[in-house]
């Protein structure tokens, strides 16, 4: 008797980073989805009820922490791990609390994400960094914490900020500064 290949639902709009990751979890045994927006994303979890999905934080038109709880809605055991390469604290902190089983940073190879699926829980035995985080870091933070409470809307995070919009669309074309 054949055992079904377990269904992940990729869901990024890096089409590139779609082939790459697709094409190992396909060869390590997994049927892979794909899906570049929030709404085919909806539409195939609902039409092939995945076991597993990665979705990328920051969609082309919207933001993968408001579609993390929505596909939830519609695949309830599904397990997700949220990829980006904006990482940061807030957006770690409110992925778990929507639901996502683990947040990983991008780079991330096949063996990251499914590595990133089977942990079952935190790590007591974690390092903790030896050094503090730098001003710019922290700065990145901040602005991250204050654009999700204002809903992805950048001219309220501005005003809330006491920033000009141009500057902090400038600031947030940035790729995030490292510790």
């Amino acid at each position: 008797m054949h055992t079904p290949e377990p269904r992940l639902l990729i869901i990024d709009d890096d089409e590139m980073f779609c082939h790459v990751l697709s094409r190992a979890l396909t060869r390590r045994g997994y049927q892979v989805l794909i899906a570049n927006d929030a709404e085919q994303a909806l539409a195939l979890a609902s039409q092939h009820n995945p076991v597993m999905a990665t979705l990328d934080l920051k969609l082309e038109h919207s933001s993968g922490l408001k579609l993390l709880p929505e596909l939830l809605e519609v695949v309830p055991h599904c397990r997700i791990v949220v990829l980006t390469g904006y990482s940061s604290i807030a957006t770690a902190v409110e992925a778990i609390k929507l639901g996502a089983v683990n947040y990983l940073c991008k780079p991330a190879d096949a063996e990251d994400v499914l590595a990133a699926f089977e942990r079952e829980s935190g790590d007591p035995n974690a390092e903790v960094a030896e050094n503090p985080p730098s001003i710019n870091r922290i700065t990145w933070e901040h602005i991250q914490k204050v654009l999700q409470e204002h809903d992805g809307n950048i001219s309220a995070t501005a005003r809330a900020l006491g920033m000009h919009r141009r500057t902090l669309q400038r600031k947030l074309q940035k790729r995030p500064v490292r510790r």
